[in-house]
């Protein structure tokens, strides 16, 4: 009996070369996992702060810290997801540079207490700065083992992102009624690099590795919102014995968010991620999308707190904390998946989260029942989605699976399909048919065959692929 052959030597660097857009099974990674759950730490940060600077009544305050510490986690967050899309080659070098980007958002979240207290942003800026200078290390590196326009899209990213990390040294030196400003001027540059980085060459990011990444992001920023909601009910049962009072509230609290998971996961959007355009409004709307997933939270521990103690905003205040951004919620969630990519020649059911985010709205006038009451109509929500889907023949994918053809379409069967045609479901074209190409690589590198790939999961697929 002969023993089987050793493992080819993988040397701990290699170079960072494209991956392709339609590679199969592209999915998440277990560093990429890890990645969101650490980042997660500085969202609950600021939600932990916001809601302290709602109960010291500093609402104008809290609001704009939250605005600001939010957008530096997402950025950084975002940024790293749509680079590891189109590069990630899983060497020791890319671990290591990941682990320290990892490393600087947990000294973000350790500077978020003193920047909603004492307006002193240093350890945040410094936490920023970690991850900033690692990111854009890896935008060099794809930089040196690419050619042409793809070079140019890379050192694009990596140059910019140190430039708008230097700007943001000005927060430190502003005065605390100019940090507005500021902050809106750096926030737009920030948005803007990707535009004019990839003027030069579309990234070869992958349309249904994004759509999972930002979906298991909000998934557990979704989970951060139920376990400070949970924390906030146990605190005020062991400390004032008000169970009775808390269950409608915390039952309301479920629902929202459970709705909130079902909503957004009944349209598949990977399919429609075929341009540099739709992908960017679609990216930066989840700002806000993301945003009002963690507000959910913070607004219930909020109501919680109004009704055991009495927060010291008034009875409609309290209950509008959690009732706004469930609304915002409603609606962004509309915006970026219902309203784009829901085809149906029923033109009420693109009304349905709107109206509903309208009658959320409405329920704050209800005080301390807003919450339960947000709650049944978010599952009303949904409801009305289901028997729509269960009347027009479709499955149970919230009410707004219709879709366009070839890919856009819920169920197993037909993204089985779309990923036997290309991996993210955008495959090409059949004889006759026209479609809205996704912009090639200006140096496309050949595809791995299935016995070459030493990862049949996807991941880090280019090991042997040389520039």
């Amino acid at each position: 009996m002969t023993s089987p052959p050793p493992p080819p030597f993988r040397s701990p660097l290699l170079p960072m070369v494209a991956r392709r857009r339609d590679e199969e099974h592209r999915v998440a990674t277990p560093l990429e996992l890890l990645f969101d759950l650490c980042f997660v730490v500085a969202v609950g940060q600021a939600g932990v702060e916001l809601v302290s600077a709602f109960a010291d009544e500093r609402i104008g305050a809290g609001l704009l810290n939250y605005a600001m510490v939010f957008f530096a986690v997402w950025w950084a967050w975002m940024n790293f997801t749509w680079f590891a899309s189109a590069y990630d080659n899983d060497d020791v070098l890319y671990r290591v540079t990941t682990l320290v980007q990892i490393a600087g958002v947990l000294v973000l979240a350790a500077g978020v207490r003193r920047a909603f207290e004492e307006e002193d942003y240093l350890v945040v800026w410094v936490g920023y700065v970690i991850m900033r200078v690692a990111l854009s290390s890896q935008w060099f590196r794809a930089a040196r083992s690419s050619r042409g326009p793809a070079r140019r899209a890379a050192l694009r990213y990596g140059c910019g992102v140190l430039a708008c990390q230097a700007g943001w040294a000005a927060l430190l030196v502003t005065p605390t009624g100019g940090r507005p400003w500021v902050f809106l001027a750096l926030a737009a540059c920030e948005l803007s690099v990707p535009y004019w980085a990839e003027h030069s060459a579309m990234t070869p990011w992958h349309p249904h590795h994004i759509a999972e990444r930002y979906g298991l992001f909000t998934i557990i920023v979704l989970g951060e919102s139920i376990s400070a909601a949970t924390i906030a009910v146990k605190s005020a049962v062991d400390e004032h014995d008000a169970l009775t009072e808390l269950l409608p509230l915390a039952g309301g609290g479920l629902l929202i968010v459970f709705s909130a998971w079902w909503i957004y996961f009944a349209v598949p959007v990977h399919a429609g991620l075929t341009t540099s355009r739709r992908a960017f409004l679609w990216g930066y709307g989840h700002y806000v999308v993301l945003a009002a997933v963690a507000g959910i939270g913070a607004g219930i521990e909020i109501a919680v707190q109004d009704v055991v103690d009495r927060a010291p905003i008034s009875r409609l205040g309290a209950a509008a904390t959690a009732t706004v951004p469930t609304a915002i919620y409603l609606v962004s969630v509309w915006a970026l998946h219902v309203r784009r990519y829901q085809v149906d020649p029923r033109r009420w059911r693109q009304g349905v989260l709107p109206v509903a985010a309208g009658l959320v709205l409405l329920c704050t006038l209800l005080a301390e029942w807003a919450v339960p009451a947000a709650g049944v109509v978010c599952v009303g929500a949904v409801v009305v989605g289901v028997a729509a889907d269960g009347k027009s023949g479709r499955g149970a994918g919230g009410g707004w699976v219709g879709g366009r053809r070839g890919g856009m379409r819920g169920g197993a069967g037909r993204e089985g399909r779309a990923r036997g045609r290309g991996g993210g479901g955008e495959g090409p074209p059949r004889e006759g048919e026209t479609t809205e190409a996704t912009t090639p690589h200006p140096t496309p590198r050949p595809p791995l065959t299935p016995s070459s790939d030493p990862h049949p999961t996807g991941y880090a697929s280019r090991h042997d692929t040389t520039p």
